[in-house]
């Protein structure tokens, strides 16, 4: 079974830019290995949930584990062709290694809410070239497109620790082998089924919902006798990480929508550290993401801890979506001419 050295190794050939990206997820991997060991340990290294205060945005609440994922992955980063690294868990980006044509921008555990009840929490990752001209260590050399990440993935730290990776050819799926410290390949090409019958939202913020994104959910809750035809099943795990490798392996839909909430208008997940990654093996996998208009990939950011609305999962259903947030909506799904196999059915 490869090992994602061998598999990174056919992928970079000569290429003198492959090397450095390649060298970057074997760091990045090496560092998401002891990160798995420190969640495997749990409260035997003491209260990894503990607060430590709110994060560098000035909302979200950051625990232990953040910092020392966080730690582990700076640490791993240094001597690598990595111009500088950006964290979600950092107000800017910081010098790693002095003309290196990456960057590296991180969210080091995701789902961390989840810490202390041992549901599924992760790590997110993206690699993108360091621009001419730019200083890398500058909030400017970041206000990329998503579409130009070399390489984008994440781990998950489970009942085992998964690792899913872009290098733009297609999206892999490995996993940990702990007594040879290393992962390996399990699937070469993922690709996320079409169509299926599970949507994730959290529906405690229902109320707060543009009135054509209620419409969708409640066709959804209504099921068989409802316009959809058919039953669903809604997940929510609190934990984005979590919930794309589940629809990676079974298919479905994630919404996380902007809502009226103060705090909430532009979204909530942030497009650099979260959203850039996801999009890209959601698209490589032949899935979709976009912001409930716009796909993901093509938003040039702002900010480096902009936030955004986001919606990925099976095609059809990302579409579907849209159609309802950018179409006719109500009068397309309900009219006789857009009927149930109307134009605007996905």
């Amino acid at each position: 079974m490869d090992t994602l050295q061998d598999y990174l190794t056919r992928w970079a050939g000569d290429d003198a830019t492959r090397a450095a990206v390649k060298a970057t997820l074997l760091a990045l991997a090496g560092a998401t290995a002891r990160i798995s060991a420190v969640v495997a340990d749990g409260p035997l290294l003491g209260d990894l949930s503990a607060s430590l205060g709110v994060g560098a945005d000035g909302w979200d609440e950051q625990k232990e584990l953040d910092v020392r994922a966080d730690r582990l992955i700076c640490e791993a980063l240094a001597g690598t062709p990595v111009a500088a690294y950006a964290s979600e868990e950092a107000e800017l980006p910081v010098a790693v290694t002095a003309g290196g044509p990456l960057l590296v921008a991180v969210d080091p555990l995701d789902g961390s809410s989840n810490i202390d009840t041992d549901v599924t929490i992760g790590t997110i990752f993206s690699v993108l070239p360091a621009p001419e001209g730019v200083d890398p260590v500058s909030e400017a050399a970041f206000m990329q497109p998503g579409r130009n990440q070399l390489a984008a993935g994440y781990v998950v730290y489970g009942p085992h620790s998964a690792l899913v990776l872009s290098v733009g050819q297609g999206t892999a799926h490995f996993v940990l082998d702990r007594k040879a410290d290393t992962f390996r390949l399990v699937n070469a090409e993922v690709k996320i089924p079409a169509s299926a019958k599970e949507f994730a939202i959290n529906m405690s913020n229902h109320r707060h919902w543009d009135d054509r994104l209620r419409l969708y959910i409640d066709d959804l809750l209504q099921g068989k006798d409802g316009p959809r035809e058919a039953d669903y099943n809604m997940r929510w795990i609190a934990s984005m990480v979590a919930e794309a490798h589940r629809i990676l392996v079974r298919g479905g839909i994630y919404l996380y929508p902007a809502d009226t909430r103060a705090g909430y208008t532009q979204g909530r997940l942030r497009l650099i550290y979260e959203a850039n990654p996801v999009a890209l093996l959601m698209e490589q996998a032949g899935a979709a993401a976009t912001d409930g208009r716009t796909p993901i990939l093509d938003v040039t950011p702002e900010k480096l801890h902009q936030r955004i609305p986001l919606v990925f999962g099976s095609r059809e259903k990302v579409e579907r979506v849209s159609n309802y947030l950018t179409g006719p909506g109500e009068i397309a799904e309900r009219s006789p001419l857009f009927g149930r196999r109307g134009l605007l059915m996905a």
